[in-house]
């Protein structure tokens, strides 16, 4: 069985809370070379995550730890997920984005995330302009909260999607400490662009989303780094 983290993924972001329940937590970055141990890479900083709590996604973990999550349950994805691309309100040839080190795109007014589970789009990033529209629902990637000016996008329930299995989940800006999200983990505008900063494709970054008994659990056996 191949391990839980990629051998190729050298940077890794734990993100634990209290319990299944909890609608907050703190998210570390860590770092290895590879084959190494962990490492960790700044302090812990404060995340709010969905406004019923965690429940188990559809990730890089073993498939009989998944799938509890549904689309619309107002839970944050537990488990590893790989994380793919950045997004945001700057323009895609900023100062700013040049230095990124993911794919980045820039949310425009007819950049939609598609919730519909019917849909052949579902759980997937689209330009209106682009595909032909079968949803009934869908987000807008452009907003005017400011809770989307800059984001990651975590690959639950990627390739394929399960339809109703929960879509749209990333790492974006909160509307404050007290505020949880539908299903997301949000920080802080300074955190979510140190975070940005820091993540690199090469070093094929994971979230590694948990409650504390889960992480004591599994810590071992997943080869996570220790708290």
């Amino acid at each position: 069985m191949p391990p839980i983290i990629p051998s190729a993924t050298t940077q890794l972001l734990l993100c634990l809370a209290p319990d299944w329940d909890a609608t907050s937590g703190f998210l570390q970055r860590f770092q290895r070379e590879a084959g190494g141990e962990w490492s960790a890479a700044g302090a812990p900083v404060p995340v709010v995550l969905g406004r019923n709590g965690l429940a188990w996604g559809r990730g890089l973990h073993a498939a009989d730890s998944a799938g509890d999550k549904r689309e619309g349950d107002g839970r944050a994805p537990a488990g590893v997920f790989a994380i793919t691309a950045l997004f945001g309100d700057a323009a895609a040839d900023a100062p700013a984005v040049a230095a990124l080190r993911l794919p980045y795109q820039a949310a425009e007014a007819g950049l939609k995330c598609v919730d519909d589970p019917a849909s052949a789009h579902y759980n997937r990033i689209v330009d209106v302009a682009a595909v032909t529209a079968d949803w009934a629902s869908c987000e807008d990637m452009r907003r005017s909260d400011g809770r989307y000016a800059l984001g990651a996008v975590v690959a639950h329930n990627a390739a394929p999607a399960l339809p109703g299995a929960g879509s749209c989940i990333f790492l974006h800006v909160w509307a404050g400490p007290e505020t949880p999200t539908a299903g997301c983990t949000a920080m802080a505008l300074a955190d979510m662009r140190a975070l940005a900063g820091w993540l690199d494709g090469a070093r094929a970054p994971v979230l590694v989303q948990l409650p504390l008994e889960a992480f004591a659990r599994l810590r071992v056996a997943w080869g996570l780094p220790r708290r």
